[in-house]
């Protein structure tokens, strides 16, 4: 990868230095604590029978025979904790009217995908637990599956739930100004209505680590630890509670090391919920490790969707209005954020472009599939991907050069802060300055030119040239909006920083990582504040005991939330520090100034404490000023006034063999805008990573199912995650407009390249193939969709 941008200027600054990972050594030496290594005394280990069938009713469960098997201490059935186990939360009801069907932890009566849960085995090793699944009896009066989104809608569909006589999860609609105005306006006026439809795939998550929990009670006090490789560990607890009805008080959460997420690991899932209940019935520590095929089963999928876009557009170009038509898979149960996530997209299908009207409506469907749920972007990359490849289309359909239809539509950077059709008040951006950079290192005018001369000669390597400019909103806030939007749960976060005797400094934060490198750049941000060295900095994070109070990390959001409540508490803590110095240099408050860990009386500047003498001082409280209590810790809760708008200007030239479909990604070109950048190598690192999973979707991921609702994507075989040799060289560059809405000026990095990408790369295929009728491929554009595409396209125009 090669990198443009050049670090922050200032030596002695931690922000903006390319600081090596400081949790990395641990990381990559073994020095590490997953959830499945934990080994406590008399652990026992968990295995789950899974549906096999995609609906059915459960006519006959017995759990008894596999009791006869070795090492296997209990075995249960959904009805031995029918009266317990509760449902598992949906936190957000997106309609008043929206169905919400119960979803067991572990099934009664009904299997409504194939890998829902039907029975447990307790065994004192994992392998006799899952050998004595194959004891347990059962019998399965099949019911049909349903898996189309548009038939499940239809009359006289089979239903997911019986009892709701419908396939409909809710219809939402969200209009703003007269999109049949618009509509009119551009009929009448000899411009364009374009209608398209694209699909966004199902995808599976597959993070480095797969899901484990680990329960640990202690009976006596009827309390229950419960390490988990989850996002989550707060909002874990507190739906533990919830559901189970164990006092929140009496259940400690903890995230140790945590490989990765994506979203997937941002749930209460059913199998962490039966390790807490299998524990309090034997009174035993409990650990369940998943396999991945259960992964792929089991844990939620992303996307999922139908999308039918209409743009109304002057026949010079200008946007007029956008209508978007969603079918949303929801699979076969809520989880956490289920059909919210969609909706987060209802905010960005406008992307950065000003237009008049807009008119979003989204319908969520049951099937019996895995349920869905957030997937690195959570509805935003399918917003990205709709407007970014209904430009490109227009851009055709107009005979107009695709970014320069983009510059006649975007909102300028001199009119920011700007309120746009979709509600939402973007503070901040420079989309000029972005594109132009990423034009200048792709070479787009050369580029163009090769590609027409390809076209004269006939090649038969075609070039492709893809466009991706976006935008998106994350750090996941502010409160009162997700209050607005009917989302169960706030938008702050908390942090606390602890001062020690030597000077050294914990810093408590309620943000939960899982690979994005907090440990370095809060270390940065707090080191930068107080004037203390980097090293001396320790973050404390992903334990309610010792962090007790959070929201969790998801969104984008750990640097433009998280990161502003430890600026927030760093600064309090000065301002307690500066009595203490005041009072020991015989100055007044108002006189002290502070600046690089030393606090001056200001017009002798040789009057000076540094921060850590004040510290001592503080804790030996020999001479403290009177009234003044001898701690210097502080914390702070930060709740946002407006999401933050990173964007970025991604360009791939794509080579496209049309004798085989084969795609090359010959070059990749991504300029984004995060704000102020506090470690550029953490940035890089995430725009990579995002953009290798955009790129996956795009040419490789896809779940499918057979007719009767098997997953046949379950193993890594059969799901096409790109490995290292099928990431191109991408080239990145980056420019800083700094957000307005917080004093550190930082947006979110770590959806960008999943968001800008896939459009790119597939708007790249078609554009190598529109000379030869192609003018969509259905992703992922595996060679065989690309050729197959072009061979119809031939039979239709012969």
């Amino acid at each position: 990868m090669t990198e443009q941008a050049q670090a922050t200027p200032g030596a002695a600054k931690e922000i903006g230095a390319r600081r090596a990972r400081k949790e990395d050594a641990r990381l990559i030496t073994g020095q590490t604590r997953w959830t499945d290594s934990i080994q406590v005394p008399g652990l026992l280990q968990m295995a789950v029978l899974r549906s096999p069938m995609a609906h059915a009713r459960i006519t006959r469960i017995d759990v008894s025979p596999a009791l006869d098997r070795p090492g296997v201490l209990a075995a249960f059935s959904g009805r031995d904790f029918a009266d317990e186990q509760g449902s598992l939360p949906c936190a957000w009801p997106v309609t008043e009217d929206m169905a919400q069907p119960p979803n067991p932890p572990l099934a009664v009566d009904e299997v409504r995908y194939a890998g829902d849960a039907v029975a447990v085995v307790v065994a004192r090793d994992r392998y006799s637990a899952a050998d004595a699944l194959e004891a347990i009896e059962i019998d399965y009066e099949p019911l049909p599956p349903v898996l189309d989104l548009e038939e499940a809608l239809a009359d006289g569909a089979p239903l997911v739930h019986s009892d709701l006589g419908t396939n409909k999860c809710y219809d939402f609609h969200m209009p703003a100004g007269d999109y049949q105005a618009a509509r009119d306006r551009a009929q009448a006026e000899g411009g364009i209505v374009m209608k398209r439809r694209y699909l966004q795939q199902r995808l599976q998550p597959s993070a480095m680590e797969p899901r484990a929990v680990v329960v640990e009670p202690i009976a006596a006090a009827g309390e229950f630890t419960l390490y988990s490789a989850t996002q989550i560990p707060h909002i874990l607890r507190l739906l533990l509670a919830m559901t189970t009805g164990v006092p929140e008080h009496k259940i400690r959460v903890v995230a140790p090391d945590v490989g990765g997420g994506f979203g997937s690991k941002l749930n209460l899932y059913a199998e962490e919920s039966i390790a807490l209940l299998v524990a309090r019935r034997l009174g035993r520590p409990v650990k369940w490790t998943e396999s991945r095929s259960e992964n792929y089963q089991a844990t939620i999928h992303g996307r999922g969707q139908i999308q039918d876009i209409e743009v109304a557009a002057t026949r010079e170009g200008r946007l007029l209005g956008l209508k978007v038509s969603l079918v949303a898979d929801m699979g076969a149960y809520l989880q956490l954020i289920t059909p919210g996530v969609p909706l987060l997209g209802a905010f960005m299908y406008p992307g950065i472009y000003k237009m008049d009207a807009y008119d979003f409506s989204c319908t969520g469907v049951f099937t019996t599939k895995t349920p869905t749920d957030a997937y690195r972007g959570a509805g935003r990359p399918e917003a990205t991907y709709a407007i970014e490849r209904a430009m490109d289309d227009l851009a055709q359909e107009l005979g107009i050069d695709p970014i320069e239809l983009r510059r006649q539509n975007w909102i300028r950077h001199e009119e920011f802060p700007f309120d746009t059709i979709a509600g939402l008040t973007y503070d901040s951006g420079n989309y000029e300055a972005a594109t132009d950079e990423a034009l200048r290192l792709f070479g787009y005018e050369e580029l163009r030119r090769e590609q027409a001369e390809r076209r004269d000669r006939g090649d038969p390597v075609q070039l492709g040239i893809g466009i991706s400019i976006y935008t998106e909103m994350c750090g996941i806030a502010p409160s009162r909006v997700l209050g607005s939007l009917s989302f169960g749960g706030g938008g702050w976060e908390y942090a606390s920083v602890r001062m020690l005797p030597t000077g050294k400094v914990e810093v408590v934060t309620g943000a939960s990582p899982h690979g994005q490198g907090h440990d370095t750049t809060f270390s940065q941000i707090v080191a930068d504040a107080l004037g203390v060295p980097f090293d001396d900095v320790e973050l404390i994070h992903g334990d309610t005991k010792s962090s007790h109070k959070g929201l969790d990390t998801y969104g984008s959001r750990s640097l433009a939330v998280g990161g502003i409540a430890i600026t927030q508490a760093c600064g309090r803590v000065i301002e307690k520090a500066r009595k203490v110095a005041a009072h020991l240099l015989e100055a007044a408050d108002t006189d002290i100034e502070f600046s690089g860990g030393t606090f001056r009386v200001r017009g002798a500047p040789e009057s000076a404490k540094t921060i850590q003498e004040v510290v001592l001082a503080t804790h030996l409280a020999h001479d403290m000023p009177e009234g003044v209590e001898p701690s210097l810790d502080a914390d702070a809760t930060f709740d946002p006034e407006n999401f933050s708008f990173p964007h970025g200007s991604h360009l791939v030239a794509a080579e496209v063999d049309t004798q085989t479909g084969f795609t090359k990604i010959r070059s990749y070109v991504a300029v984004d805008d995060c704000g102020r950048v506090i470690n550029p190598l953490v940035v890089e690192g995430q725009v990579v990573g995002g953009i290798a999973q955009g790129l996956a979707q795009a040419l490789y991921e896809e779940a499918t199912y057979d007719a009767d609702g098997n997953l046949t994507s379950g193993t890594l075989a059969d799901y096409l995650v790109p490995a290292a040799p099928d990431v191109p060289e991408i080239t990145m560059a980056r420019t800083e407009t700094p957000a307005t809405t917080n004093p550190l000026g930082v947006k979110g990095i770590g959806e960008a390249g999943t968001i800008g990408s896939t459009p790119a790369v597939v708007n790249a295929i078609v554009d190598a193939l529109r000379h030869l009728g192609v003018d969509d491929v259905d992703m992922p554009c595996t060679p065989e969709r690309v050729w197959r595409a072009i061979q119809e396209s031939s039979a239709a125009s012969a």
